[in-house]
């Protein structure tokens, strides 16, 4: 093991770029009126759903709201993001 690259800078997120996307997430849940507590409402729920239909990684599950480019007005508009990872589907009885 080399000594000196106990030394060298990491490939870590500076703290000014991460202190920068929370401030986004935070501008953009104000701006759409969402608090934390409704998306951990809104979160539950989806997790209530999906999980009649599938068994999902809750641990790895990631929702939050952010923004995107609108193609109407060439303005930005909320968007509810999901990444939501399936271990397996479930039998649905009929």
């Amino acid at each position: 093991m080399d000594f000196f690259s106990f030394f060298k800078k990491k490939n870590t997120p500076a703290s000014g770029s991460l202190a920068k996307d929370r401030l986004k997430l935070v501008l953009v849940h104000d701006r759409v009126n969402c608090s934390s507590q409704v998306l951990e409402m809104l979160k539950t729920d989806i997790i209530k759903v999906i999980s009649n239909y599938m068994e999902i990684d809750e641990e790895e599950l990631d929702i939050q709201i952010t923004q995107t480019q609108s193609e109407e007005n060439n303005g930005t508009v909320p968007v509810l993001y999901a990444n939501i990872p399936i271990k397996s589907m479930r039998k649905v009885q009929d």
